[in-house]
C-alpha cells in the first residue's frame, strides 16, 4: 500500500511543529544552496520562525546586494504597471474631453458664421446676438485704439521732422551770413570801384537821342561860355 498524500495544515503540537520546522528549514536552505551552485543564480532566502528568530541564506553572503537589486526591480515593475494603467485611463478620459470640446467649438463657429441656426431656440439666438454685439464693440474699440496710437506716432514723427527742418534752415542762414561777411572782408571796395568803372547808360528813344544830345551839349556850352565873353568885352 502506497503512502497517502499529506494534507497541509498547521501542526497543533508544538514539539512536532518545532521538529518539522527544523527539518524543512534545513532542507530549504540546502535546496537554495544547490540551485545557486548548479545554476549560477543569485539566491536570497529569509525565514522567520514563529518566535521571530531569523534564518537566512544568500549567495556569496551578499544579502544586502541582492535585496537592493530586488527593491530596484520591484519598484520599477510597480511603476511601469501603475503608469501603464494610469496612462491608459488618462488617455481615454482626455480623448473624450477633447472630442467634446472640439464638437462644441465647431458648433459655435458655425453659429457665429450664421450657419446651422435652425436647431437654436429663441433664447439661444438672443444670447448669440448679444455675444456678437459685444465682440463687435471690442473689435471697434481695439481698432480705434490702434488708429489713435498710429496717429500719435505720426504726429511725433512730424514734430521731430519739423524740428530737424528748422535746425537745417537755421544752419543754412548762418552759413549764408558767414559767407556774406567773408565776401565783404575779402573785397571791401569792390562795390565802389565797380560803379565807378561802369559806363553811363545811353537811352535811344526812337533814334532821336543822338541827334538832340549834341544840341543840348552846345546849349549848355554856350550858357557856360556867355559870361566869359561878356567879361572879355567889357574889359576891352
Amino acid at each position: 500500500m502506497g503512502r497517502g498524500r499529506v494534507q497541509l495544515k498547521r501542526i497543533e503540537n508544538k514539539i512536532n511543529r518545532q521538529v518539522t520546522f527544523s527539518k524543512r528549514r534545513a532542507g530549504l536552505l540546502k535546496k537554495a544552496h544547490e540551485i545557486s551552485v548548479l545554476c549560477d543564480a543569485e539566491v536570497a532566502l529569509i525565514v522567520f520562525s514563529h518566535k521571530g528568530k531569523l534564518f537566512e541564506y544568500a549567495t556569496d553572503s551578499c544579502m544586502e546586494k541582492i535585496l537592493e537589486r530586488y527593491e530596484r526591480y520591484a519598484y520599477a515593475e510597480r511603476q511601469l504597471v501603475a503608469n501603464d494603467s494610469e496612462s491608459q485611463g488618462n488617455w481615454t478620459i482626455e480623448y473624450t474631453r477633447l472630442k467634446a470640446k472640439i464638437d462644441l467649438l465647431q458648433r459655435n463657429h458655425r453659429h457665429y458664421m450664421g450657419e446651422d441656426l435652425g436647431s437654436m431656440s429663441l433664447k439661444e439666438l438672443q444670447s448669440l446676438e448679444q455675444q456678437l454685439d459685444t465682440a463687435l464693440k471690442q473689435i471697434r474699440t481695439h481698432r480705434n485704439q490702434l488708429m489713435y496710437e498710429s496717429i500719435s506716432e505720426l504726429q511725433k514723427k512730424e514734430k521731430v521732422i519739423q524740428e530737424q527742418n528748422n535746425m537745417l534752415a537755421k544752419k543754412i542762414k548762418e552759413k549764408e551770413k558767414v559767407a556774406a561777411q567773408q565776401a565783404q572782408w575779402e573785397h571791401p571796395n569792390h562795390g565802389v570801384n565797380a560803379s565807378f568803372l561802369l559806363p553811363q547808360p545811353l537811352l535811344n528813344i526812337g533814334g532821336n537821342y543822338r541827334e538832340e544830345a549834341p544840341e543840348i551839349g552846345r546849349n549848355e556850352l554856350d550858357l557856360t561860355l556867355e559870361p566869359l565873353y561878356s567879361c572879355h568885352l567889357g574889359c576891352f
